[in-house]
């Protein structure tokens, strides 16, 4: 595995990137809007492709690079589901697995620091933004914040996790870089506490004072979604116009999610899948978008969660040479809260 650790001056933030050599794919954890040029020309350093952009929450301390990587690399953009971003690819639950080739990370709902924060776990490291920092904690007096749902998650999610679990934040403030579940269990001040009761009367002490950049990156960092219009307002569709062409002999229906949101959400009837990840191989010679679309000349109409990679999919089919392309305006999410019928899938 390839794994870089980067680190934002102002703002004191880590930024990670983990990589798989054989297809070269990559995701990056809570990457900083004014590195997306350095990250850009590591990964291609690197001759990786980034394939998955994390945050961990919604950060108050410095503006997302989720967006820009999102333009730049037409990557996926993951957070959790408890998060009130307007739109990013792909919604976490506790549990849900975060894959690129050769890696997988196991996402934690822990919140507390605030009330979207998720943590995520590999097989030998914790990725664990700011719940839990290295000989300190995250605070709890913002953005739903709450010391006794914080200490839940440290003492009943990330210190469950084995003392050799290296933990790396999403910030540090003295240049520490890494630390362990068990030295943070045995040294770590704020986890000498023995109830959440005690962990919240230190929480509700600190009178810290209010983030500088806070009113400025929390708005910032709620709007990153695409613009689904971006690829022209005559190739997004709305659900009743959807609607009217499924079942057409000259329309193919693409589902660009993933197996996990596919079996929680269901599917439109009829659909072909096609993975967003591996969109490049259906429209490349001899792939089956690249048939249906230049040889049969078939209407593609794509579909996603919530619209943003749907709307990236339209962009890249016409680069590669397809013109009858469209999309679904906010994905199946609109087509389900319009009460359109949903088939069920193992």
């Amino acid at each position: 595995m390839i794994f870089r650790q980067l680190f934002d001056h102002q703002s004191s933030t880590y930024t990670y990137i983990l990589g798989s050599r054989r297809g070269g794919e990559a995701m990056i954890i809570d990457a900083v809007i004014e590195h997306v040029d350095r990250y850009v020309q590591l990964l291609g350093e690197l001759d990786l492709k980034l394939v998955k952009a994390l945050d961990t929450h919604v950060h108050a301390d410095h503006i997302s690079g989720l967006g820009a990587l999102r333009d730049r690399t037409r990557c996926i953009t993951v957070m959790g589901c408890h998060s009130q971003v307007d739109v990013v690819s792909v919604r976490v639950e506790d549990g849900d697995k975060v894959d690129v080739e050769g890696i997988s990370l196991r996402a934690l709902y822990t919140p507390g620091h605030t009330d979207d924060s998720y943590c995520y776990h590999g097989v030998d490291r914790v990725f664990t933004g700011d719940t839990l920092l290295i000989r300190g904690t995250g605070r709890t007096d913002f953005q739903g914040g709450d010391p006794r749902a914080a200490y839940d998650s440290l003492f009943n999610k990330l210190l469950k996790l084995p003392d050799e679990t290296l933990v790396y934040p999403a910030h540090d403030y003295r240049g520490e870089t890494v630390s362990t579940v068990g030295e943070e269990r045995a040294f770590n001040p704020r986890l000498q506490v023995g109830s959440a009761d005690a962990y919240a009367e230190i929480m509700d002490g600190l009178d810290l004072p209010h983030l500088k950049m806070m009113d400025i990156a929390v708005p910032a960092n709620l709007m990153i979604g695409a613009n689904q219009l971006a690829s022209g307002e005559e190739c997004s569709l709305s659900v009743a116009d959807v609607k009217k062409q499924i079942g057409r002999l000259d329309v193919v229906l693409v589902d660009l999610r993933e197996d996990a949101g596919r079996r929680r959400h269901g599917v439109i009837s009829g659909s072909l899948h096609a993975p967003y990840p591996d969109l490049d191989k259906f429209l490349a010679p001899g792939g089956v978008l690249h048939y249906e679309g230049r040889t049969g000349g078939k209407r593609i109409l794509f579909y996603c969660a919530y619209g943003e990679r749907s709307a990236l999919a339209v962009a890249t089919s016409k680069e590669a040479g397809l013109a009858n392309v469209f999309h679904l305006l906010g994905g199946i999410d609109a087509w389900a809260e319009a009460g359109e019928p949903i088939e069920v899938i193992d």
